[in-house]
């Protein structure tokens, strides 16, 4: 690692290839001034940056550089930890070059706040630089701590290092002339502060005036304006409002000055002048000040005075304009950016981002005793997307402006009105005003759009926040699962937030993402329950079933986490190397022999629907080499029913490869026979429960006869689950039930039992 300071005799000497055009221009402003350190001094650069690549660059390219009549003399640093300590003993340091990112990435703003609040050096120029744009320094740290500029290294070629430099010497050079008036620099700073306080383009404007005439010690009276020239037109003179005071107060913005009222015919000529000057012209009576822009955007102000500005307000004057001119480029950028971070570009509403901070503003007043309880309602429009796919997206665009305009324009501005989603608006305001009744009569009437009448309806999710306990994102939350469930119940309805849909929703994601674990670290695995032949007593096939361990050794019921897994789309995964594994599992069981016999595999709805799941059962049948033959498939009767026409055609496909199709818990459904007919499945399976009644209730075995009946009327195989006694198992076969599965029997295995268990002769 390099010293950390460069004697000051050493010059390095730069090349005379050219790395690129800047080299062009590198003269040094005072060519016969005298070099000679010891009779004219030094600036001295301190260059803070973890990467020794950038202090050899910098001083390559400043090195051999008179500025103002001296040489430079560099400080280097490698880490914010080694500039404090040269900081606490170092002098006359007049420039900081700073790297924002270094040991941690807020290295640099966090040294930037030692070095003013600290170490109290108020003079010294800060540049910050960063390799790293998205590390951009805070707002507040810019303002507070009186931050010189701030660049990207990419954008400073050696010109623009050698103009920032430059530009922040003599912002040094100037503090240190004007540092016996102590008044003058309060007020730069003091103005500086105040203006970065300000928001919005305009009254940060107006405070440019304000602060400028608090300097000169009268009361302000001017215009400031912008040159305004789309496309950085070099010769265009369009001059801008951006604010006005005093006697000039009626050039209200954003009016071009050519065609604004003047109270003074040389205004616009003085405005010019400075603009092609590019420097702050004084006068007995009037000051016009230049404030360099970017993008050819420069800035003018034109203040009256009682007298011509003393030597010394000249130089504060010109001091401020250097902060100002950033400042001004950037409150321009930071309009431009709040407003698309905080507000949707389409409706010209609140986003969600300010939606949030609204509510937490509404939930910190809450605590006061005058306050009225509030609701927040999420506003969904039912079907929107189908609207959009058939009439085209500029008309959903139209559609959700004129949603928006009668939101506002019906609810008033006691309610806050956001759009926090594609076709999901949100609403804030008293409880008395946002009520389900008077939301969704807003959709009473059609909307009018080019010339059509569109009828929308709305689905409302709502929370009470005098109820709520948590942040503003708690309470956007809770509203979004009370939309969620509203939408499960019925569209254009409503449902209010309660805490037990915050357990339940909590409980879920929590399942959920443990399962995902679960699944990944292979804590879920298959067990085989045999099914059996009544008549023989032999095995004739198994049915897969998933099981889930925990790490401690609990188990989770099917029931809990299958829900889950189609909740959230992890059924997919899971049902596909179900399958697989069965799969195999049916291969090693027909290598030991067992020819006939038949594996059946849960498949849930989710699946069924997926587009993929042909494909999907093609291949796991393929890659395994299990005959189709010898694969059932095991849908639920509710499943069936639900969309039977779809599931006909999927069966047809499904029943195209070769692999058989069973209708599990037949009997707790609402069957349409003619489907059923319809539908081509092989077997059907009674449920349990009515296993259980043929013993145990008054009505005995009358619903398990009527399915063993159907199925044989139907020529369906017919199949009892849950049997657990011997005499289930008679009365079964005495029906004329041909197969049997239950812990009569045995109880689902693992593999390697399984094969065992058919090896015994079982």
């Amino acid at each position: 690692m390099p010293q950390p300071i460069t004697p000051p005799g050493h010059r390095q000497q730069t090349s005379t290839a050219k790395d690129d055009q800047d080299d062009l221009v590198f003269l040094e402003e005072h060519p016969a001034a005298s070099t000679d350190t010891s009779a004219t001094g030094v600036w001295r650069v301190m260059i803070i940056d973890d990467d020794e690549d950038v202090h050899s660059t910098t001083t390559f390219a400043l090195g051999n550089l008179d500025m103002q009549g001296r040489p430079l003399e560099f400080v280097h640093a490698y880490s914010a930890g080694q500039a404090r300590d040269l900081l606490a003993s170092e002098t006359d340091i007049a420039v900081i070059l700073l790297d924002v990112v270094m040991e941690q990435d807020d290295a640099g703003l966090h040294l930037v706040r030692h070095i003013r609040e600290t170490l109290k050096l108020a003079d010294v120029r800060i540049i910050l630089r960063t390799g790293q744009p998205g590390y951009a320094p805070e707002i507040d740290a810019i303002r507070d701590f009186d931050i010189n500029d701030y660049k990207t290294k990419s954008e400073l070629t050696r010109i623009k290092l050698y103009t920032t430099v430059t530009s922040a010497i003599r912002s040094y050079q100037q503090i240190r002339k004007i540092d016996d008036s102590r008044r003058g620099l309060n007020q730069i700073v003091h103005a500086s502060t105040e203006l970065m306080a300000l928001h919005g383009v305009h009254d940060y404007a107006a405070g440019v005036l304000a602060q400028i005439g608090d300097l000169l010690g009268t009361a302000a009276s001017g215009v400031l304006c912008v040159k305004d020239c789309p496309g950085g037109d070099p010769g265009c003179h369009e001059l801008m409002v951006m604010a006005a005071c005093g006697r000039h107060a009626q050039l209200e913005p954003p009016h071009h000055l050519q065609h604004a009222p003047l109270a003074d015919a040389r205004i616009r000529a003085l405005m010019e002048q400075t603009l092609a000057q590019r420097a702050n012209v004084y006068g007995a009576d009037s000051v016009t000040l230049y404030f360099a822009g970017k993008a050819s955007r420069d800035f003018v102000a034109y203040l009256d005075v009682d007298s011509a500005p003393t030597d010394i307000n000249e130089r504060l004057l010109d001091v401020f304009c250097g902060n100002v001119a950033v400042g001004l480029d950037n409150v321009e950028l930071v309009s431009h950016l709040h407003n698309a971070a905080f507000y949707d570009q389409l409706c010209k509403l609140p986003n969600r981002t300010r939606l949030l901070e609204i509510l937490e503003e509404s939930l910190a007043a809450a605590t006061g005793p005058q306050h009225a309880p509030a609701t927040l309602a999420l506003v969904d429009l039912d079907h929107f997307a189908e609207t959009n796919d058939a009439l085209g997206h500029q008309f959903g665009d139209l559609l959700l402006v004129a949603v928006a305009n009668r939101l506002q324009a019906d609810l008033g501005r006691q309610v806050a009105v956001a759009r926090i989603g594609g076709d999901i608006f949100a609403l804030l305001g008293d409880s008395t005003l946002v009520t389900p009744a008077a939301l969704l009569v807003l959709f009473q009437q059609p909307f009018r759009i080019d010339g059509q009448d569109v009828q929308l309806s709305a689905t409302l999710g709502l929370v009470r926040l005098d109820e709520h306990e948590g942040s503003g994102g708690d309470a956007l939350k809770d509203a979004d699962i009370a939309l969620k469930r509203a939408k499960t119940q019925q569209r254009a309805g409503y449902c209010y937030f309660s805490r037990s849909m915050g357990v339940e929703i909590r409980e879920r994601v929590r399942m959920m993402h443990a399962l995902r674990t679960a699944f990944g670290q292979r804590q879920l695995f298959v067990m085989y329950q045999p099914q059996i032949d009544l008549e023989t007593r032999r095995p004739v096939g198994a049915e897969a079933l998933l099981r889930w361990q925990t790490a401690d050794g609990a188990f989770v019921s099917p029931d809990r986490f299958i829900p889950i897994a189609e909740y959230s789309g992890l059924i997919i995964d899971l049902g596909e190397w179900v399958l697989r594994t069965a799969c195999r599992e049916l291969m090693a069981v027909r290598a030991a022999g067992h020819l006939d016999f038949v594996m059946s595999v849960n498949v849930s709805q989710v699946q069924f629907r997926h587009p993929h799941f042909l494909d999907m059962l093609r291949r796991a049948l393929e890659e395994t080499g299990a005959p189709p033959q010898n694969i059932e498939l095991e849908i639920t009767e509710s499943m069936a029913m639900e969309e039977p026409d779809l599931l006909i055609k999927m069966l047809d496909q499904i029943k195209q490869t070769g692999v058989s199709i069973a209708i599990d818990d037949f009997g707790t459904g609402f069957s349409s026979l003619s489907y059923l007919q319809r539908l081509q499945v092989d077997r059907l399976k009674i449920d349990r429960a009515f296993v259980t009644e043929i013993t145990g209730s008054a009505r005995g075995s009358s619903i398990a006869e009527m399915v063993i009946q159907l199925g044989r009327n139907l020529g369906l195989t017919v199949i009892a689950e849950g049997v657990e006694d011997e005499r289930q198992a008679q009365i079964l076969h005495a029906l004329g039930c041909p197969l049997a599965q239950g812990f009569l029997f045995a109880r689902p295995m693992k593999a390697d039992a399984l094969e065992d268990w058919l090896d015994n002769g079982k």
